[in-house]
């Protein structure tokens, strides 16, 4: 197993780079917002000039010459023109704030600036999950709050899946060809990022509840006969109640509308009546369910505007399609529904809609939408969600340019990896080595190395390999792009004993817990995928003897089916377990120097045991031990 691989950047890569485009990007817009606050500062003192105009201009005319009135029309319209034109260049700053936005974001990743400034994805945490935790997937400055740059909670969710289960070899192949044709495709980028940007949906991140309520059964719905009637006797109690107000104002005989309106009232009174529980539940189903529309059909319009290549993004565009309308406009017309269903929680129409059916009309609306687009709605949002989180794959695939795309084995359980580094590591990485399980077919078919124990001090760099073995492993069965030079890895499933709890609610100690999480190892290296285990310190919490001997009943135990992995370990007793297992385990450690009150290290994975400790040095360096 070679030495490890720095993973640097030249001066060279840098200029030419993702972030070197970010800058030259940032710096066009802020010319161009230079511009645009001149024109907002021109467009601002032309209307207040002629403001003052059309006050002095009134002020003279009325005094002097008042039969001129109407050439006041002319200062009028130029206002109006003004206020049109500043508007649009109001528009352009607010676009070009927002186009700042994302590439001031993109920055950040790169520089390693962005932990808590995006969606950490806490909320997709399951804690009995086999390696969520342990891999730091989810949370302040995990992984996936470095990937997610999806707009919709959909989106989002389908992300979180993609990184929560491992996908066949054939999807993976699929979704590394969407990410590669999307990865250089900037303009694309920003536009989804910027779609809806404006559009707050903090409230209810629910992906399925608008594709439920479309697929629900139809509660409220009328023939076209009975909406015109109802809106026909709207009008007709409109017109009957202005008819008898102007009988009254004006002194013309026309008391007989008082009594036309005051049947009218009685009859669409009653009318509203008939069925309102029914019209209120439909319009909150509607309120509830429909608060990402807006943001919903600036993401369809975006992706609409696209013309893919790849298969599988052609094949999500096809099913956008499939509908024969745009979804963009389709969502966009139900977003005008709710917005006027939405309008009767205003007084006004609060006391008129008995009379107007104001609340009636709109429901009826939204239900003959659903009953046209109803069973499409799933499919747009899960096309949609999918691109989303293709583009997060691409932008992080983009903004690593150095990163490869893994390769596959039909067979393991395999992995192996040249200058292996964690993603989430900021500047220089130590890239190391490994290779794991059954060689790969170009070498025949010899049993390989399946179980690596590292030994090592404190701080030298165990943990953090391991998690990069297992991120990585991750990243790849996502689709992603991998930090590494070269790997090779069969299907496996990533399961991980790294972060395990204790619990006061639950009532458990450190060690049951962990010593739980190994049996759901176990237990998962009975179904379909092999096992990748990673397991650090292992049975920490119990006395050295058993922690010998239960290591090792757990590893032959997992040896025993399709898994492979890898044991890190302080006690190097626990090195000894590689002479029991035929060949199957080899010991590996992480060194250190304690020079002049210091520690550093190289974290580089090499062959042997480790022959160094430093937890009294480091006791010492910090005063701890009192001499």
């Amino acid at each position: 197993m070679p030495q490890g691989d720095p993973q640097t950047k030249s001066p060279a890569e840098v200029g030419s780079g993702p972030e070197a485009e970010y800058r030259a990007r940032l710096s066009a817009l802020e010319r161009e917002q230079t511009e645009l606050h001149e024109s907002d500062r021109r467009y601002m003192g032309v209307k207040l000039v002629l403001l003052a105009a059309l006050v002095i201009v009134a002020a003279w005319l009325v005094k002097y010459a008042p039969g001129r009135l109407p050439w006041l029309a002319v200062i009028v319209a130029a206002l109006v023109v003004a206020f049109v034109l500043h508007e649009r260049v109001l528009r352009r700053i607010r676009t070009a704030r927002q186009r700042k936005g994302f590439y001031e974001r993109g920055l950040a990743r790169l520089e390693g600036r962005w932990a808590g400034t995006g969606r950490t994805g806490e909320q997709f945490l399951e804690q009995q999950h086999p390696y969520a935790r342990d891999l730091d997937l989810f949370g302040k400055a995990g992984l996936f709050e470095l990937l997610c740059t999806a707009r919709t909670s959909a989106g989002e969710r389908l992300l979180a899946d993609w990184l929560l289960a491992a996908a066949p070899i054939d999807e993976i192949t699929r979704r590394q060809e969407a990410v590669r044709e999307l990865a250089p495709q900037m303009d694309f980028q920003e536009r989804m990022a910027l779609a809806g940007e404006d559009i707050q949906t903090e409230g209810a991140r629910t992906p399925e509840a608008l594709a439920n309520w479309a697929e629900a059964d139809h509660k409220v719905q009328a023939a076209v006969w009975l909406r015109a009637g109802t809106l026909l006797l709207a009008v007709a109690w409109a017109a009957s109640v202005l008819l008898w107000l102007l009988s009254r104002l004006g002194g013309i005989p026309l008391w007989e509308w008082g009594w036309v309106a005051a049947g009218l009232t009685v009859l669409n009174g009653a009318l509203s009546y008939t069925g309102r529980k029914k019209t209120a539940q439909a319009a909150e189903a509607l309120e509830a369910a429909g608060e990402e529309l807006p943001l919903l059909a600036a993401v369809f319009a975006a992706i609409e505007r696209e013309d893919f290549r790849s298969e599988r993004l052609a094949e999500l565009q096809a099913r956008l399609r499939a509908a024969g309308d745009t979804p963009s406009r389709a969502i966009a017309r139900l977003n005008d529904y709710r917005e006027r269903i939405l309008d009767a929680h205003n007084v006004l129409v609060v006391v008129s809609d008995p009379l107007i059916f104001w609340l009636r009309q709109w429901v009826w609306a939204a239900e003959g939408w659903r009953a046209r687009y109803g069973a499409s709605v799933r499919e747009w949002i899960s096309a949609a969600a999918e691109i989303e989180a293709l583009l997060s794959l691409a932008i992080f695939a983009r903004e690593h340019p150095e990163y490869i795309f893994p390769e596959f084995a039909a067979k393991g359980p395999y992995l192996e990896a040249e200058a292996l580094a964690h993603p989430l590591v900021l500047g220089r990485a130590v890239g190391n080595d490994v290779k794991l399980g059954n060689a790969s077919p170009r070498e025949g078919s010899e049993a390989g190395l399946r179980l690596i124990i590292i030994s090592g001090p404190n701080m030298a760099g165990k943990s953090t390999f391991t998690r990069s073995v297992g991120v990585n492993a991750v990243l790849a069965q996502a689709g992603a792009p991998v930090r590494a030079r070269r790997m090779v890895l069969s299907e496996l499933q990533v399961t991980a004993s790294i972060c395990v709890l204790d619990s006061l609610a639950g009532g458990l100690s450190r060690f049951y817990a962990e010593i739980t999480r190994l049996k759901q190892i176990y237990d998962l290296t009975g179904r379909d995928l092999p096992v990748l285990f990673l397991l650090d310190e292992l049975l920490s919490g119990t006395n050295s003897h058993d922690r010998r001997v239960g290591t090792e009943s757990i590893v032959r135990g997992l040896l025993r089916h399709r898994a492979i992995g890898i044991v890190t370990t302080h006690d190097l007793a626990l090195t000894e377990i590689v002479g029991t297992l035929d060949g199957a385990a080899s010991n590996y450690h992480f060194g250190d120097t304690f020079r002049d009150g210091k520690l550093s290290f190289d974290y580089l994975l090499s062959p042997g045991i480790a022959e160094t400790t430093n937890a009294l040095q480091l006791m010492q360096s910090i005063g701890l031990t009192g001499e």
